[in-house]
């Protein structure tokens, strides 16, 4: 099992250039290979920041990526028309420097043909993360479960006559990627799931009830399609991701995970718990005491919402608290979130991100020396 009392989460800010070169080469402007080129220097600037903060676990920014979850549709045939909006919408609030944000579920949205998978999802970021760093380099998947929302009663009936139908090819399809991504060397692996807190809010509850699951059946078998996906990878750590939603500095819902923990801290396969926990929103510390012996805790207590930086102190008492339910060797440190779930990006600069990522690994080197 992986170790590390400093992570990150997945996604950081995606560089100027990068942004205006997505841009300009789905408009035809520049070539593939332009655009390759631009996307592996904003790997490489990616990679200098994290292994200069002293990471021992790196990522390599997303930067090849348009959402968190956007590998998935953009490798897979089948899904239909489908854009940013589909993975942000909701009822989003923020702080006032950026204020609340609302946005409809896109009316077209609903897989429309069988998922045919045209080429593998993760793959490449891999192995040039790989080629790149002598530390432990982590790819994320998203959770089969976050795909529900693209299947429709209205529009995929023709393709899957269920929901469940259809979870089990994108489970089939992301098993696949594992397997490529072990095969490939790949010793740590995330499973994104935001899915399973937005549960704590009734609006997001009832259109996952709406797809014809009672909450204690979208817990019981979302962690079955999670299980189903990370089961017989010896040779690989699998983290898993919760949090409330994190789009342009903003959030979807608040509260505690004290309904959600038994269920799923036993429930899951993962060796690995990255938990949200940067302010009173993430409730207290004592779900951790649901965590089985086998799993470590990462505490994102060093929030990727706004440039404020934390104290060390301040972070030291939060993981000491936290100590009360895990012990101190089975926890760690990590921001609560990427720094830019999509291309968005949250609301900070590079160097907030730097500061942030530098204590990180401070702390750490304090607290578990």
């Amino acid at each position: 099992m992986i170790a590390a009392h400093a992570d990150v989460v997945g996604s950081l800010l995606r560089p100027p250039e990068l942004l205006e070169a997505q841009r300009d080469h789905a408009a035809g402007r520049i070539t593939d290979a332009q655009f390759k080129a631009i996307e592996d220097r904003a790997v490489d600037q990616a990679v200098a920041l994290q292994e200069a903060a002293g990471l021992e676990v790196l990522t390599d920014g997303e930067m090849r990526r348009m959402s968190f979850q956007s590998q998935m549709t953009q490798a897979v045939d089948g899904f239909g028309a489908w854009d940013l909006d589909a993975f942000v919408w909701g009822e989003w609030h923020g702080a006032e420097a950026v204020g609340d944000w609302s946005g409809a579920r896109p009316a077209e949205l609903g897989v429309v043909g069988k998922l045919k998978r045209k080429r593998h999802l993760c793959a490449e970021e891999f192995v040039y993360l790989r080629a790149r760093t002598a530390r432990i380099p982590k790819v994320t998947l998203p959770s089969p479960g976050l795909f529900a929302n693209f299947w429709s009663p209205e529009r995929s009936i023709g393709a899957y006559a269920s929901i469940e139908e259809f979870l089990a090819d994108v489970v089939a399809i992301l098993r696949q990627e594992v397997e490529e991504l072990a095969r490939l060397g790949a010793t740590y692996i995330q499973i994104d799931a935001p899915h399973y807190p937005l549960l704590l809010d009734p609006a997001t509850r009832a259109f996952y009830e709406s797809r014809g699951w009672t909450l204690d059946k979208w817990l019981h078998m979302g962690i079955e399609l999670d299980n189903a996906l990370m089961e017989g990878f010896p040779g690989v750590t699998f983290g898993f991701h919760l949090c409330r939603g994190n789009q342009a500095s903003r959030w979807l819902v608040e509260g505690g995970y004290d309904s959600i923990a038994r269920p799923i801290f036993q429930g899951i396969r993962a060796q690995r718990l990255l938990l949200e926990y940067d302010d009173a929103r993430s409730g207290s510390f004592e779900p951790l005491g649901c965590v089985p012996d086998d799993k470590m805790v990462v505490l994102g207590l060093v929030t990727t919402k706004r440039p404020d930086l934390e104290t060390p102190e301040d972070l030291v008492r939060g993981i000491e608290e936290a100590s009360r339910f895990v012990p101190l060797e089975r926890l760690a440190l990590s921001p609560q979130c990427g720094f830019a779930t999509s291309i968005l990006g949250n609301a900070l600069s590079v160097d907030d991100q730097r500061r942030k990522l530098d204590l990180i690994c401070e702390v750490a080197r304090r607290v578990w020396p």
